[in-house]
C-alpha cells in the first residue's frame, strides 16, 4: 500500500509553468538562494564538471554554471520551465529519469519543499551523482510565512484550512541527508525578512515564483469575509510605515556521494595522546 501524495503533481507543475511569463518580477528568494549556493561552489576545489539544475524557473543557474566551464543538465516540475532551459527534462525529484552515477554536481534550488518524497528525491539525486560527486540544495523550510499563516488561521476561524504548505526544520533536513547516504553532511538555514504594505502582494508574489499552494487536499477557495478579515489581521502586526515584517526560512543542504578517496574520521578511541596533552603542545 502506498502513502497518498502530499502534493499534486499535476498542480505544482501547472504552478511552476504559470509563473514563466512574469517569473523575473518575482526572483528575489530564488535569487538569494541561488547566490548563496554559488558562493558555496566557489568554495569547493574540484572541477565537477557535469552538473544537473534541478528548478529552472530562468536560465540563470545554467548560465552561472556554464561560465564556470560546466556541462550541464536541467530538470524542472514544470513543462514550460524545462523547456525554457535549452532543452531540459521535465520531472519530479524523487523520480529523477537519469542513470546512475551521470553527474559530478546537482545544484537544487528552490524546488525541494514541494516535492512528495523528499527522503526518495536524496536517494535519488546521491544516486545519479558520481563518486565524490556534490549536493548543494537550498530550500524554504521551518519558519517560513509565519505572519500569513496566522493571518488565514484568524480568518477561517474554527475550522482553518491548510493553505501552506508543511515545512522540514533544520535538523531534520540534515538527517534525512545522512540517512540518504551522503557522506560529510551539512544542513544550515536562515532567515529572510521580506515587508509588505499588504497582503494581497505577498499572495501575488508567492503566485509569481510558483510557491502557490499545490497541496493534494485542495483547500476550499478564500471566501472574501474570510479574505478581508485576514488582511486585517496581517495589517495589524505592520511596523509604524504600514508595512508588515514577513519571514522566509531557507535551509541550506551539501553532502558528497561517497568515495574511497574520502577523508575517513578516525576511529573513535585510536587517539594517541588526550586533547589535554595536544593542546598544552600548542601552548
Amino acid at each position: 500500500m502506498t502513502n497518498p501524495d502530499i502534493f499534486d503533481r499535476r498542480l505544482r507543475a501547472l504552478r511552476r509553468d504559470r509563473m514563466m511569463g512574469g517569473f523575473a518580477d518575482h526572483d528575489f528568494l530564488y535569487g538569494a538562494m541561488l547566490e548563496e549556493l554559488l558562493d558555496r561552489l566557489a568554495d569547493v576545489r574540484r572541477d565537477l564538471p557535469e552538473a544537473l539544475v534541478v528548478g529552472c524557473p530562468d536560465d540563470s543557474a545554467k548560465a552561472a554554471l556554464e561560465r564556470m566551464g560546466k556541462r550541464v543538465a536541467c530538470i524542472d516540475p514544470g513543462f514550460l520551465a524545462a523547456r525554457q532551459a535549452g532543452g531540459g527534462v521535465q520531472g519530479d525529484e524523487d523520480a529523477l529519469p537519469f542513470a546512475d552515477d551521470s553527474f559530478d554536481l546537482i545544484l537544487a534550488c528552490g524546488t525541494l519543499d514541494s516535492v512528495n518524497d523528499l527522503p526518495g528525491a536524496l536517494i535519488l539525486m546521491r544516486r545519479i551523482l558520481r563518486p565524490d560527486g556534490l549536493l548543494l540544495a537550498a530550500f524554504a523550510g521551518a519558519g517560513t510565512l509565519p505572519r500569513l499563516r496566522a493571518a488565514l488561521m484568524t480568518g477561517e476561524g474554527d475550522r482553518p484550512g491548510q493553505h501552506i504548505h508543511p515545512q522540514v526544520d533544520v535538523r531534520s533536513a540534515g538527517d534525512l541527508l545522512g540517512r540518504a547516504g551522503f557522506a560529510m553532511p551539512v544542513a544550515d538555514g536562515d532567515m529572510l525578512t521580506v515587508r509588505y504594505g499588504d497582503m494581497l502582494r505577498l499572495m501575488h508574489d508567492l503566485r509569481g515564483m510558483g510557491a502557490g499552494n499545490a497541496l493534494g487536499s485542495h483547500p476550499p477557495a478564500l471566501r472574501r469575509d474570510v479574505l478581508a478579515a485576514a488582511m486585517a489581521h496581517f495589517a495589524e502586526a505592520a511596523d509604524p510605515d504600514g508595512r508588515t515584517a514577513e519571514q522566509i526560512g531557507v535551509i541550506y543542504l551539501s553532502g558528497w556521494k561517497p568515495d574511497a578517496s574520502q577523508a575517513k574520521p578516525a576511529r573513535r578511541g585510536s587517539a594517541t595522546i588526550s586533547l589535554a596533552e595536544a593542546l598544552k603542545r600548542k601552548n
